[in-house]
């Protein structure tokens, strides 16, 4: 396909946020020239990890899925009504009254069962669930986002402006203190301020260069372990296509039509290699 012979990112140098050598960046941004909604993740992590891509077909009132992550868990992920989600680690926080943490696979159920964001966080509410160490991404294809993060004991909202939302490892509704420091978070978001200040439409492939800011080079732990951004995904949510590449190299890259994915209606796993 044309898209993927073009898709080259630019992958620059290692940035660190708040001492994390392991984090994650996520965003979600509204393209004012054509309307377009995309979704762009780097899920930083272990290279020994087994990930993969899931495919779950639509079942009774379960909706059709796709997420990426391992052990039987989504790590992020987009449905057939356009709803995505992804996540990231934060601080350790205190979890509000009466509510527990997630079992199993939190965002597979969320993606069986909602289809826009209003929907995500209602489920949250019902099942009483929040984070003790991780804030939550939800954008749809109506063009609401929306990062949901629990702090000192208090649910707490931080929805998109300005067409553009974007987290990585500190909680955005309390930098208070220190106000906004990681690297990553304002490398990425200037270059979508640059993008937003043209005026004219954008594409996955630009947007994929403004995600590529936030991206870490492969290193060793202590341990001798070797660890980066282990895929980023690139979504057109208006479209439905999705890209994923496999530990920064351009020569591993996954090009997925979500509509022909999910018309299937078949179960599917895709190693990630």
């Amino acid at each position: 396909m044309a898209l993927l012979r073009t898709f080259i990112l630019l992958f620059l140098p290692l940035l660190f946020c708040g001492g994390t050598a392991f984090a994650c960046s996520v965003f979600y941004y509204i393209d004012e020239a054509t309307g377009n909604i995309y979704a762009v993740n780097n899920e930083d992590y272990f290279y020994d990890t087994d990930a993969y891509i899931q495919v779950q077909p639509a079942k009774g009132k379960k909706f059709a899925r796709l997420w990426y992550g391992w052990d039987d868990f989504a790590q992020g992920g987009i449905n057939e009504k356009g709803l995505f989600f992804d996540g990231a680690v934060t601080p350790g926080q205190e979890r509000p009254k009466g509510y527990k943490g997630p079992k199993g696979n939190l965002g597979d159920r969320i993606l069986a069962s909602c289809g826009t964001v209003a929907e995500a966080l209602a489920y949250l509410e019902r099942k009483k669930i929040a984070l003790d160490n991780a804030h939550m991404m939800f954008g749809d294809r109506l063009g609401n986002a929306v990062v949901v993060e629990w702090v000192n004991g208090k649910r707490n909202i931080v929805r998109i402006k300005e067409n553009r939302l974007l987290m990585t490892n500190f909680n955005l509704s309390d930098t208070a203190v220190d106000g906004i420091s990681c690297p990553r978070y304002l490398a990425i978001d200037k270059e979508l301020q640059r993008l937003q200040s043209l005026k004219t439409p954008v594409d996955l492939k630009m947007l994929g260069n403004a995600g590529a800011r936030g991206v870490q080079v492969p290193m060793k732990t202590e341990t001798g372990r070797r660890g980066g951004t282990l895929y980023s995904s690139f979504i057109n949510i208006s479209e439905m296509k999705m890209i994923l590449v496999y530990q920064l190299d351009n020569e591993k890259t996954t090009q997925l039509d979500l509509n022909e994915i999910f018309a299937k209606n078949t179960a599917r796993t895709i190693p990630l290699e």
